[in-house]
Formats: C-alpha cells, structure tokens, sequence
C-alpha cells in the first residue's frame, strides 16, 4: 500500500539523516491509523523550526505512465516567502533522485519530472522550503516492482538525505 511505501521510505530517510547529525521530524511515528490533518502537519514543522520539509508519497496514475514527479509550491499568503527556495529544493531533489535511483522523470505529470502546484493544502501552508515527491507510479507494473523493493525503497532515502544535504549546504 501506498502508506507502507512511504512510512518505510520516510523511516529509512530518518535514521540516514539522523546517522548524519540532523534533527528529524516525523509527522507520524507508525503506520497505524490516520496521520495528522495537513495543518497540524504543518505546525509541527513550524514549532520543531524545520530548515526544510518533504513530503514523500507514490502516485497513482496512468497504467501506461511512469516514473517520479516532483511537486513543488506555487505562491499563495502562507508560503510566498519559500516558493523559490522550495524550487531550488526541488531541482536538488530531482538531481539527486536521477543519479541515485533507476526511476525516471514521471511520462503523465509535470515538465522533466517537476510540476508547479496550487492545490495541495500541504505545500500551500509550508513555511520552509518544501516539496512533495510523487516516488513513481503505483498503478505501473514496472514502477510498482521498484517501489516494493526495499533495496529501492533504501536508494530513495539515500538519494533525499543527499539532496537534504546538499541543499542545506553540508555536502
């Protein structure tokens, strides 16, 4: 399921950032349940003082479509102040995700593998830099292959700690 994928993504991408010193913030601690609404999500990056955020998540698109997208934050009163550096983390996401992993650039979403969004309430109330990453298409038999492997799932919390890094300047 979808909720495994990224529990398992976001909990390998902890402990990679945490052996690297960072802070991390989770915004769910298990895969039972329901997580939290979008904007207490987004208060407890603002009261942990996130220096950025992302989203991680598998899409559920065309059966023909493949590949990963990366969504980014259009301007709106919330966010207005990180739009831009949420696209220079973007760029940095997809640089690192293309020399990381075997998935390419979403084939059905966005321009070479980025897509500018108004409409997701979590990237709309960010207040770091943030972006939401559509990890490949579940709906794929090829992609979905991927996505259920964990060694894949691994590569992708590798290829999201460098980009962290990289774009917070540490590496």
């Amino acid at each position: 399921t979808e909720p495994r994928f990224n529990f398992h993504v976001a909990t390998f991408l902890a402990r990679d950032l945490r052996r690297e010193g960072a802070q991390v913030v989770l915004t769910r601690h298990s895969n039972h349940g329901v997580g939290p609404c979008v904007d207490r999500r987004a208060r407890f990056l603002d009261e942990a003082h996130a220096d950025v955020a992302l989203d991680i998540h598998a899409d559920g698109g065309p059966v023909s479509g493949r590949g990963f997208a990366v969504l980014e934050p259009v301007r709106d009163k919330v966010n207005r102040r990180v739009v831009g550096a949420s696209a220079r983390f973007g760029n940095v996401v997809r640089r690192e995700l293309l020399a990381m992993t075997a998935m390419p650039v979403s084939t059905y979403d966005g321009e070479d593998g980025i897509t500018k969004r108004a409409d997701l309430a979590g990237l709309n109330l960010a207040t770091q830099p943030k972006v939401l990453v559509e990890c490949g298409n579940m709906r794929n038999a090829h992609d979905a292959r991927m996505l259920t492997s964990t060694r894949f799932q691994k590569n992708l919390a590798a290829a999201f700690t460098a980009a962290i890094i990289a774009y917070l300047g540490r590496g």
